[in-house]
């Protein structure tokens, strides 16, 4: 993932970073990635790898996929917040780890997520680490004011730690929003952060961000952008209409059509982030 982070921000354009949790969903998005020529981020989050796919068993099947393709495939542990499931991940043959550790506090999360940089580093693999909080949808916990990142401690945080890229809250919430509800980013915030870290940045909570605040975070520096909830809907939505037509079609065929169909929303966000032809 550094390589493709780095590429990144010295072209102005985001990589995107797609949570799955399957052979289905992994090859769908890589799929996609493949027809739009971009380099591509398979996100697995902890819970998804805890209860339904461990590191042990996606790790082999993300690999194959990688080996299989002329496109550049990152696999990515997404919000670890444990030392142990976070180094398991880094043995186990993850890329990239990042580190949520912002409920710590600034020197707690200063710490944890060192200890997993000098952890990671000396295997080759990168580093994603987060400052500031960001809220959820589930419950009307959006992201608030309070929960920004303070671009000065983003800048110290950076210093300290030794990450190779940086999630921030500029005011995107994990989620599906209300209907019609598109949320204010922070366009200030951003500029001052990247002005004062220089690395790449990564924005959380891409679904239903809207068209516009994604373009705008990518021209003034956001060069990852995390999107799970509008992948996940996709792939219901498929499932839902081909049932609707054929509610006697077989399984294998039903899974086909939702893996093909989901591959669109893919393509859109990759168009939209910029790094369409960027592999």
């Amino acid at each position: 993932m550094l390589d493709m982070l780095k590429r990144a921000n010295a072209g102005n354009y985001a990589v995107m970073a797609i949570n799955c949790f399957n052979l289905e969903t992994a090859r769908s998005v890589i799929r996609a990635a493949e027809k739009e020529q971009a380099p591509i981020i398979i996100n697995l989050f902890q819970d998804h790898l805890l209860y339904h796919c461990d590191s042990q068993l996606i790790t082999p099947i993300v690999k194959v996929l990688a080996n299989r393709t002329d496109i550049q495939v990152a696999l990515n542990f997404d919000h670890g917040q444990d030392v142990l499931f976070l180094k398991k991940a880094i043995d186990d043959g993850f890329s990239s780890v990042m580190v949520d550790a912002s409920r710590f506090g600034l020197a707690g999360n200063i710490a944890m997520t060192k200890e997993i940089v000098e952890y990671a580093h000396p295997k080759g693999v990168s580093v994603e680490g987060e400052i500031g909080c960001i809220g959820g949808t589930e419950g009307a916990e959006f992201t608030k004011d309070s929960m920004y990142t303070d671009p000065f401690e983003a800048a110290q945080f950076v210093e300290k730690t030794g990450i190779d890229a940086l999630a921030i809250s500029i005011g995107s919430s994990h989620g599906n929003y209300p209907e019609n509800m598109v949320p204010e980013f922070d366009f200030d915030r951003l500029k001052n952060i990247k002005n004062l870290t220089q690395m790449p940045l990564v924005l959380h909570g891409g679904s239903g961000s809207g068209e516009k605040n994604i373009i705008q975070a990518v021209k003034y520096g956001i060069n990852k952008i995390n999107v799970g909830c509008d992948f996940m809907n996709a792939n219901i939505h498929a499932l839902k209409d081909k049932l609707q037509q054929n509610p006697d079609i077989n399984y294998y065929d039903l899974v086909d059509h939702v893996e093909q169909a989901s591959m669109e929303i893919v393509r859109h966000y990759i168009q939209l982030s910029g790094s369409s032809n960027q592999n």
